[in-house]
């Protein structure tokens, strides 16, 4: 077949995908039948249909396996990924984090610091309305703001705004924000999933009614279960987002139900495919694969203020007995990279290149394990699906490294529904994700501050904290990097925490999806924002 004739079919066939008349794998075929080679026909697939320009229409069925039924709709404490895909899609932030990392507009149009960024400056975009119609308003965002704030507060916001000495309106579209010390991040802070801006009544947020100003409204919502979404007509940017009709969000923690529901149509997109069979997922027809690397890491934390863990030695000791790569072999099945014990990622702007790799060693294991006074251990290390994919069978593979060093780990699996409420930061050695955060100074003070309520590992450091509220309001970049290095070298050698392996975030889509050319790292499924990031092509 001539060059010219080739083309004009692959046009024609690509227009009738996009129509949703042609499945991939017919596509696929079609193209290879007039002489492109299957490699190409795939690019072909790529710039030609699936990136085509989006569409309006349709239902979109997402399995999400994270959601329990202790969730609510209070943003400040949500703390799993069912939970900030949720909130994102109905909710409106005052930025927003781009999927190349970069922090774009939002509910704020714009924003300035002053004083050396002690004090920042926030223009609201004019004529933003919230679900009921109600304008959204200056008092809106300071209600929002303060509902992490104060004494009886146990949002995991709360250190994040700690620093925030005032929050005050400048007229009826200006928030001016003051704080204790400059903070170069403070604008990727209002970025924060739990941080919302919601609707304001007597001075308070109020989040019960799941009024919110994001792309879709929130029609219904099952804690655990479900939650229904449809497309809000008003929202300001509806060029560039929500282009489903309405969105289902079904909770499935269950691996092989996620799966399987998958596979047969049930839902358009999962997430947390399962890695042991992913390969062989990826044969099904209609069917497509996603691994994006980025800051979610997999991770054991230790209560430090519980023994034996209160013991720095026993805690090196446990570092020291675990095997990274094989955790990363055969839980990740390749999908991630080694940790280092500490939640910064390496594609991160400080993440610390020259510390030495921490690699699986019993005879020095065995050696801090002396110095703790203890020939050996014996220890309970709970863990669930929950947790992450194959936690329990990581407590396993932990458990038979940690025997060649005297430690003995008793691996428990524990039920999915509830483990965030009743088993992690309540249990002293437990099985945890995080999916990391886009700057270093978030995930530190989320996490890891003295006293802050997500700090499971109960760890307290005197110079950890020091640093990190000067590398808050450092401006000169190699002065942060310095700080930001010895911070991370802390935490690992000190602190509760042993992060054995950065997992990629692995997703599956139907071959209906349309998808942008590039996916957000700072969370899973497009940054969490995949209801109204993408589209049926």
């Amino acid at each position: 077949m001539s060059g010219n004739k080739s083309t004009d079919l692959i046009d024609r066939m690509a227009e009738e995908a996009r129509r949703g008349r042609l499945s991939r794998r017919d596509f696929m075929q079609f193209a290879v039948a007039a002489g492109v080679a299957a490699s190409t026909a795939s690019g072909l697939w790529t710039s030609k249909v699936a990136q085509a320009a989006p569409q309006k229409g349709g239902t979109f069925k997402l399995g999400k396996g994270h959601g329990q039924t202790t969730d609510t709709m209070n943003p400040g404490t949500a703390e799993n990924g069912y939970m900030v895909n949720l909130l994102q899609t109905f909710h409106g932030y005052l930025t927003e984090v781009a999927r190349d990392g970069s922090l774009t507009p939002g509910v704020a149009e714009s924003w300035e610091p002053a004083d050396g960024g002690k004090t920042w400056v926030f223009d609201l975009r004019k004529g933003m309305t919230f679900h009921n119609g109600k304008d959204v308003t200056p008092e809106d965002v300071i209600a929002s703001v303060n509902h992490h704030r104060g004494e009886d507060s146990t949002s995991a916001a709360k250190p994040l705004l700690a620093a925030l000495t005032d929050v005050r309106a400048d007229g009826d579209s200006r928030v001016v924000f003051e704080l204790e010390a400059g903070n170069a991040d403070f604008p990727f802070v209002m970025s924060d999933y739990h941080i919302p801006i919601g609707m304001s009544e007597d001075g308070a947020v109020d989040w019960k009614t799941g009024i919110g100003c994001g792309a879709y409204r929130l029609d219904n919502f099952e804690p655990g279960v479900r939650s229904d979404l449809s497309r809000y007509e008003d929202h300001w940017d509806l060029n560039n987002r929500a282009f489903f009709d309405s969105a289902e969000i079904i909770a499935v923690t269950d691996t092989n139900a996620r799966t399987s529901g998958f596979i047969t149509g049930d839902f358009d997109a999962i997430d947390r495919m399962d890695l042991k069979t992913v390969d062989r997922i990826k044969q099904n027809a209609g069917v497509n694969v996603h691994s994006v690397p980025g800051t979610q890491h997999f991770t054991f934390e230790m209560m430090c203020d519980v023994d034996p863990y209160t013991d720095v030695n026993l805690r090196l000791a446990l570092k020291w007995a675990i095997n990274r790569q094989e955790l990363v072999d055969k839980i990740l099945f390749g999908y991630g990279a080694v940790g280092n014990d500490h939640p910064i990622g390496q594609g991160q702007r400080f993440y610390n290149s020259e510390m030495e790799q921490r690699e699986y060693d019993p005879d020095k294991a065995r050696h801090y394990l002396k110095k703790a006074g203890m020939e050996n251990v014996s220890v309970e290390l709970l863990a669930a699906d929950a947790a992450f994919a194959g936690a329990v069978d990581a407590a396993t593979l932990y458990q038979n490294s940690a025997r060649e060093a005297g430690i003995d780990i008793t691996p428990v699996r524990v039920p999915n529904d509830g483990y965030w409420t009743d088993v992690w930061n309540v249990k002293p050695f437990v099985a945890v994700y995080w999916s990391g955060r886009p700057v270093e100074d978030l995930m530190f003070s989320t996490a890891y501050q003295s006293g802050v309520p997500w700090n499971g590992t109960k760890w307290s450091n005197e110079r950890f904290d020091e640093l990190l509220i000067a590398a808050r309001a450092e401006l000169d970049t190699e002065k942060r990097k310095a700080m930001y290095y010895e911070m991370q070298e802390i935490l690992s050698n000190d602190g509760g925490l042993i992060a054995p392996m950065f997992a990629s975030y692995v997703f599956g889509t139907r071959d209906k999806v349309g998808l942008p050319e590039t996916f957000a790292s700072n969370w899973d499924m497009d940054g969490e924002r995949c209801v109204e990031r993408w589209w049926f092509s």
